[in-house]
C-alpha cells in the first residue's frame, strides 16, 4: 500500500561555526499516496541531500520526515520500509541477477518458494527474465539499471526513492528507461521520490515537480504549473529547452509599449513605471520582416521537426523555434514578433512573477 510523505521544517547544516554551510533551508512538502514527486536543480541545490534525508542516510539538522503520519527522523533505513535506487546500479558483482534482485527478500527471512516466485515475477515485468543466471558485469548499462530497479521492486515498499537513476546511460536508454519507469509507477502505484538535474526528466515522469536551488525551495507545482506558471525567474529558466528568453525594459502605460534596448514591443504591460523582466518561450515568438524588433542571426540548428534560431538582439539573445529547412543563415537580419497571449512578467528587483494584465493583481 502506497504511503504518505511529509517533510516539514527540514534544515540540513554541515559543519560547524564559520565553517558551516547550509545546504537545506526549512523545506516543507506534502507527498500524498501514489505521487510520483520530482526533486529537480542544478547539481549542489541540496536535492540529494533530502532524498538521503529521508531514505535515513542522513538526519536533517531540524524537521521532521514522516511517513504515514510517523517521524522517522533517527529511525534506521531498514525500518522505514523504503526503497532505493541510485545512479551507480550498487550491485553485488558476485552474485547473479536473480540473487540480486532477491537479496533484500533473503534478508527479511521471506520463503525460498515465495523469493524465488517474487524474483520471476519482477523479472518478467522487466523483461530481463532471460539474464537470471548472469552476473552484473556481463550486462549492459540498460539492464544493470532494470536489476537495480528490480531489487527495488521486489521488496514492495511503501515508497520509492530514486537518486539520478538514469544519468550513466546514454540519450536513447535514457528514454526506454523513462517510459519504462513511468510505466511501473503506473502499475505499482507505490510513492515515489526521484532525484534528477534533467529537467525533460522532471516533465515527463512526474506527478508533481520540487524545484530546488540554494536549498530553497522555489515551486513545487505539475509539470504544466511550473511550464505555464512559472513562479520566479530561475524556475523560469531552469524548466524548459531549449530556455525561456528573458529581456530587460519598462512601459509607462498599462496599455504599453514595453520600451526594451532598441525597440518598443506593443503590449499591455502590468506595474507600469518599474523595471520589468518579460519572458516568453521559443514557441511564442515569430519570425516577422514587419516587426519594429530587429536582430542578426548568429546560428541556425536544424533539430529535424523543428529549428532553431537564435537572433543576436540589443536587447540580448532570442531563440526562436520555427518550422524546419527555414531557409536563414548566420548573418541574416530577421524581425521578431512576442506572441503576447503568452508573455510572462517578473519584477527586475525581487523576480518573482507578476500577473499579466487583466488578471487579478495586476496593476
Amino acid at each position: 500500500m502506497a504511503a504518505s510523505l511529509k517533510i516539514a521544517g527540514v534544515r540540513k547544516v554541515f559543519g560547524k561555526g564559520a565553517h558551516a554551510v547550509e545546504v537545506l533551508k526549512r523545506i516543507d512538502i506534502d507527498v500524498p499516496p501514489g505521487e510520483f514527486l520530482i526533486l529537480v536543480g542544478p547539481s549542489g541545490c541540496g536535492k540529494s541531500t533530502l532524498l538521503n534525508i529521508i531514505a535515513g542516510l542522513e538526519d536533517p539538522t531540524e524537521g521532521q520526515v514522516l511517513i504515514d503520519g510517523r517521524d522517522v527522523v533517527g529511525v534506521p533505513p531498514s525500518q522505514r520500509d523504503i526503497a532505493m535506487v541510485f545512479q551507480s546500479y550498487a550491485l553485488y558483482p558476485t552474485m547473479s541477477v536473480a540473487d540480486n534482485i532477491g537479496f533484500a527478500l533473503e534478508m527479511r527471512k521471506v520463503p525460498k518458494a515465495e523469493r524465488e516466485h517474487r524474483v520471476r515475477e519482477v523479472a518478467t515485468t522487466l523483461q530481463i527474465e532471460h539474464l537470471l543466471d548472469r552476473r552484473p558485469s556481463q550486462l549492459s548499462g540498460g539492464q544493470r539499471q532494470r536489476v537495480a530497479m528490480g531489487r527495488a521492486l521486489a521488496r514492495e515498499p511503501k515508497l520509492f526513492l530514486f537518486d539520478e537513476p538514469l544519468s550513466n546511460l546514454d540519450a536513447k536508454l535514457r528514454v526506454e528507461m523513462r517510459a519504462e519507469i513511468k510505466r511501473l509507477h503506473e502499475e505499482s502505484g507505490t510513492t515515489t521520490v526521484y532525484v534528477t538535474h534533467d529537467q525533460i526528466e522532471a516533465m515527463t515522469l512526474g506527478s508533481r515537480i520540487a524545484v530546488i536551488k540554494g536549498g530553497i525551495l522555489q515551486q513545487l507545482g505539475t509539470p504544466d504549473d511550473v511550464y505555464i506558471r512559472p513562479a520566479n525567474v530561475y524556475v523560469a529558466t531552469f524548466i524548459g529547452s531549449p530556455t525561456m528568453n528573458m529581456v530587460s525594459g519598462r512601459t509607462a502605460s498599462a496599455q504599453g509599449p514595453f520600451v526594451i534596448e532598441g525597440a518598443e514591443l506593443p503590449m499591455a504591460c502590468p506595474a507600469p513605471g518599474r523595471e520589468l523582466i518579460l519572458g516568453f518561450r521559443p514557441e511564442h515568438v515569430s519570425l516577422d520582416d514587419k516587426a519594429n524588433w530587429r536582430g542578426e542571426v548568429i546560428l541556425v540548428e536544424p533539430t529535424g521537426a523543428d529549428t532553431f534560431v537564435v537572433v543576436k538582439t540589443r536587447a540580448g539573445i532570442i531563440t526562436v523555434r520555427t518550422e524546419p529547412q527555414i531557409p536563414l543563415k548566420s548573418g541574416d537580419q530577421v524581425g521578431l514578433q512576442v506572441h503576447a497571449d503568452h508573455a510572462h512578467w517578473f519584477d527586475a528587483k525581487t523576480e518573482l512573477r507578476l500577473p499579466a494584465p487583466g488578471q487579478p493583481g495586476a496593476a
